[in-house]
């Protein structure tokens, strides 16, 4: 797995959640288990596991899929000796992140600032894909404009020519055969009002 940790300055202002993010080969964040129960507090994992379940099941009766935000890996860790040795983790998505601290221990400082720090980055990027999707669609229109433009000019070049650009019996030429322009008046103007009426 191409993956590695953010490796940013420590700072008065940053966030402890921001210090142990993670992003993978496609630049997406996440977040190990095992480096968010250590932020959280929580120095035996096994307590931190239940937390999991709980954040787990709050996801599934949410109706997202378990697999999309809670990733079960195996991974290598030095012990003293300098051997390596396998240990079960869990890397979470930013949501699989926020419902674990809805689920952590409120009695803990931190766990509120948890709470606050995901619902603003997931409302940061809710609020980011809606922006981006709207700025999809508005290209698509204004390329779908332009192909248009561009087929109404064909037609009309193809009509002077006295050559059919379309088949007898579509709606199209039916329509422009119907309201001819008169020379010198703009053709793809009245192209446009013959296809829509």
């Amino acid at each position: 797995m191409n993956e590695k940790k953010e490796n940013l300055p420590v700072a008065g202002d940053l966030s402890p959640f921001e210090r142990i993010r993670r992003t993978n080969a496609a630049g997406a964040a996440y977040w190990s288990s095992r480096d968010f129960a250590v932020v959280l507090g929580y120095s035996d994992y096994r307590n931190f596991e239940a937390v999991i379940g709980k954040a787990r099941l709050a996801c599934f009766n949410s109706g997202h899929r378990i697999e999309d935000h809670f990733v079960d890996v195996t991974e290598m860790v030095t012990i003293g000796s300098g051997a390596q040795r396998p240990i079960k983790t869990v890397l979470l998505s930013r949501y699989a992140c926020y419902l674990i601290v809805q689920n952590a221990d409120p009695s803990k400082e931190i766990v509120a600032l948890g709470q606050t720090y995901f619902a603003v980055q997931t409302r940061r990027q809710e609020l980011s894909g809606r922006a981006t999707e709207e700025g999809r669609r508005l290209l698509l229109r204004e390329e779908m404009k332009m192909h248009n433009v561009r087929l109404a000019g064909t037609h009309l070049h193809a009509q002077r020519q006295g050559v059919s650009a379309c088949r007898p019996k579509s709606r199209l030429c039916a329509a422009s055969r119907v309201r001819s322009h008169p020379a010198g008046t703009d053709g793809p103007r009245l192209y446009r009002q013959a296809w829509f009426n």
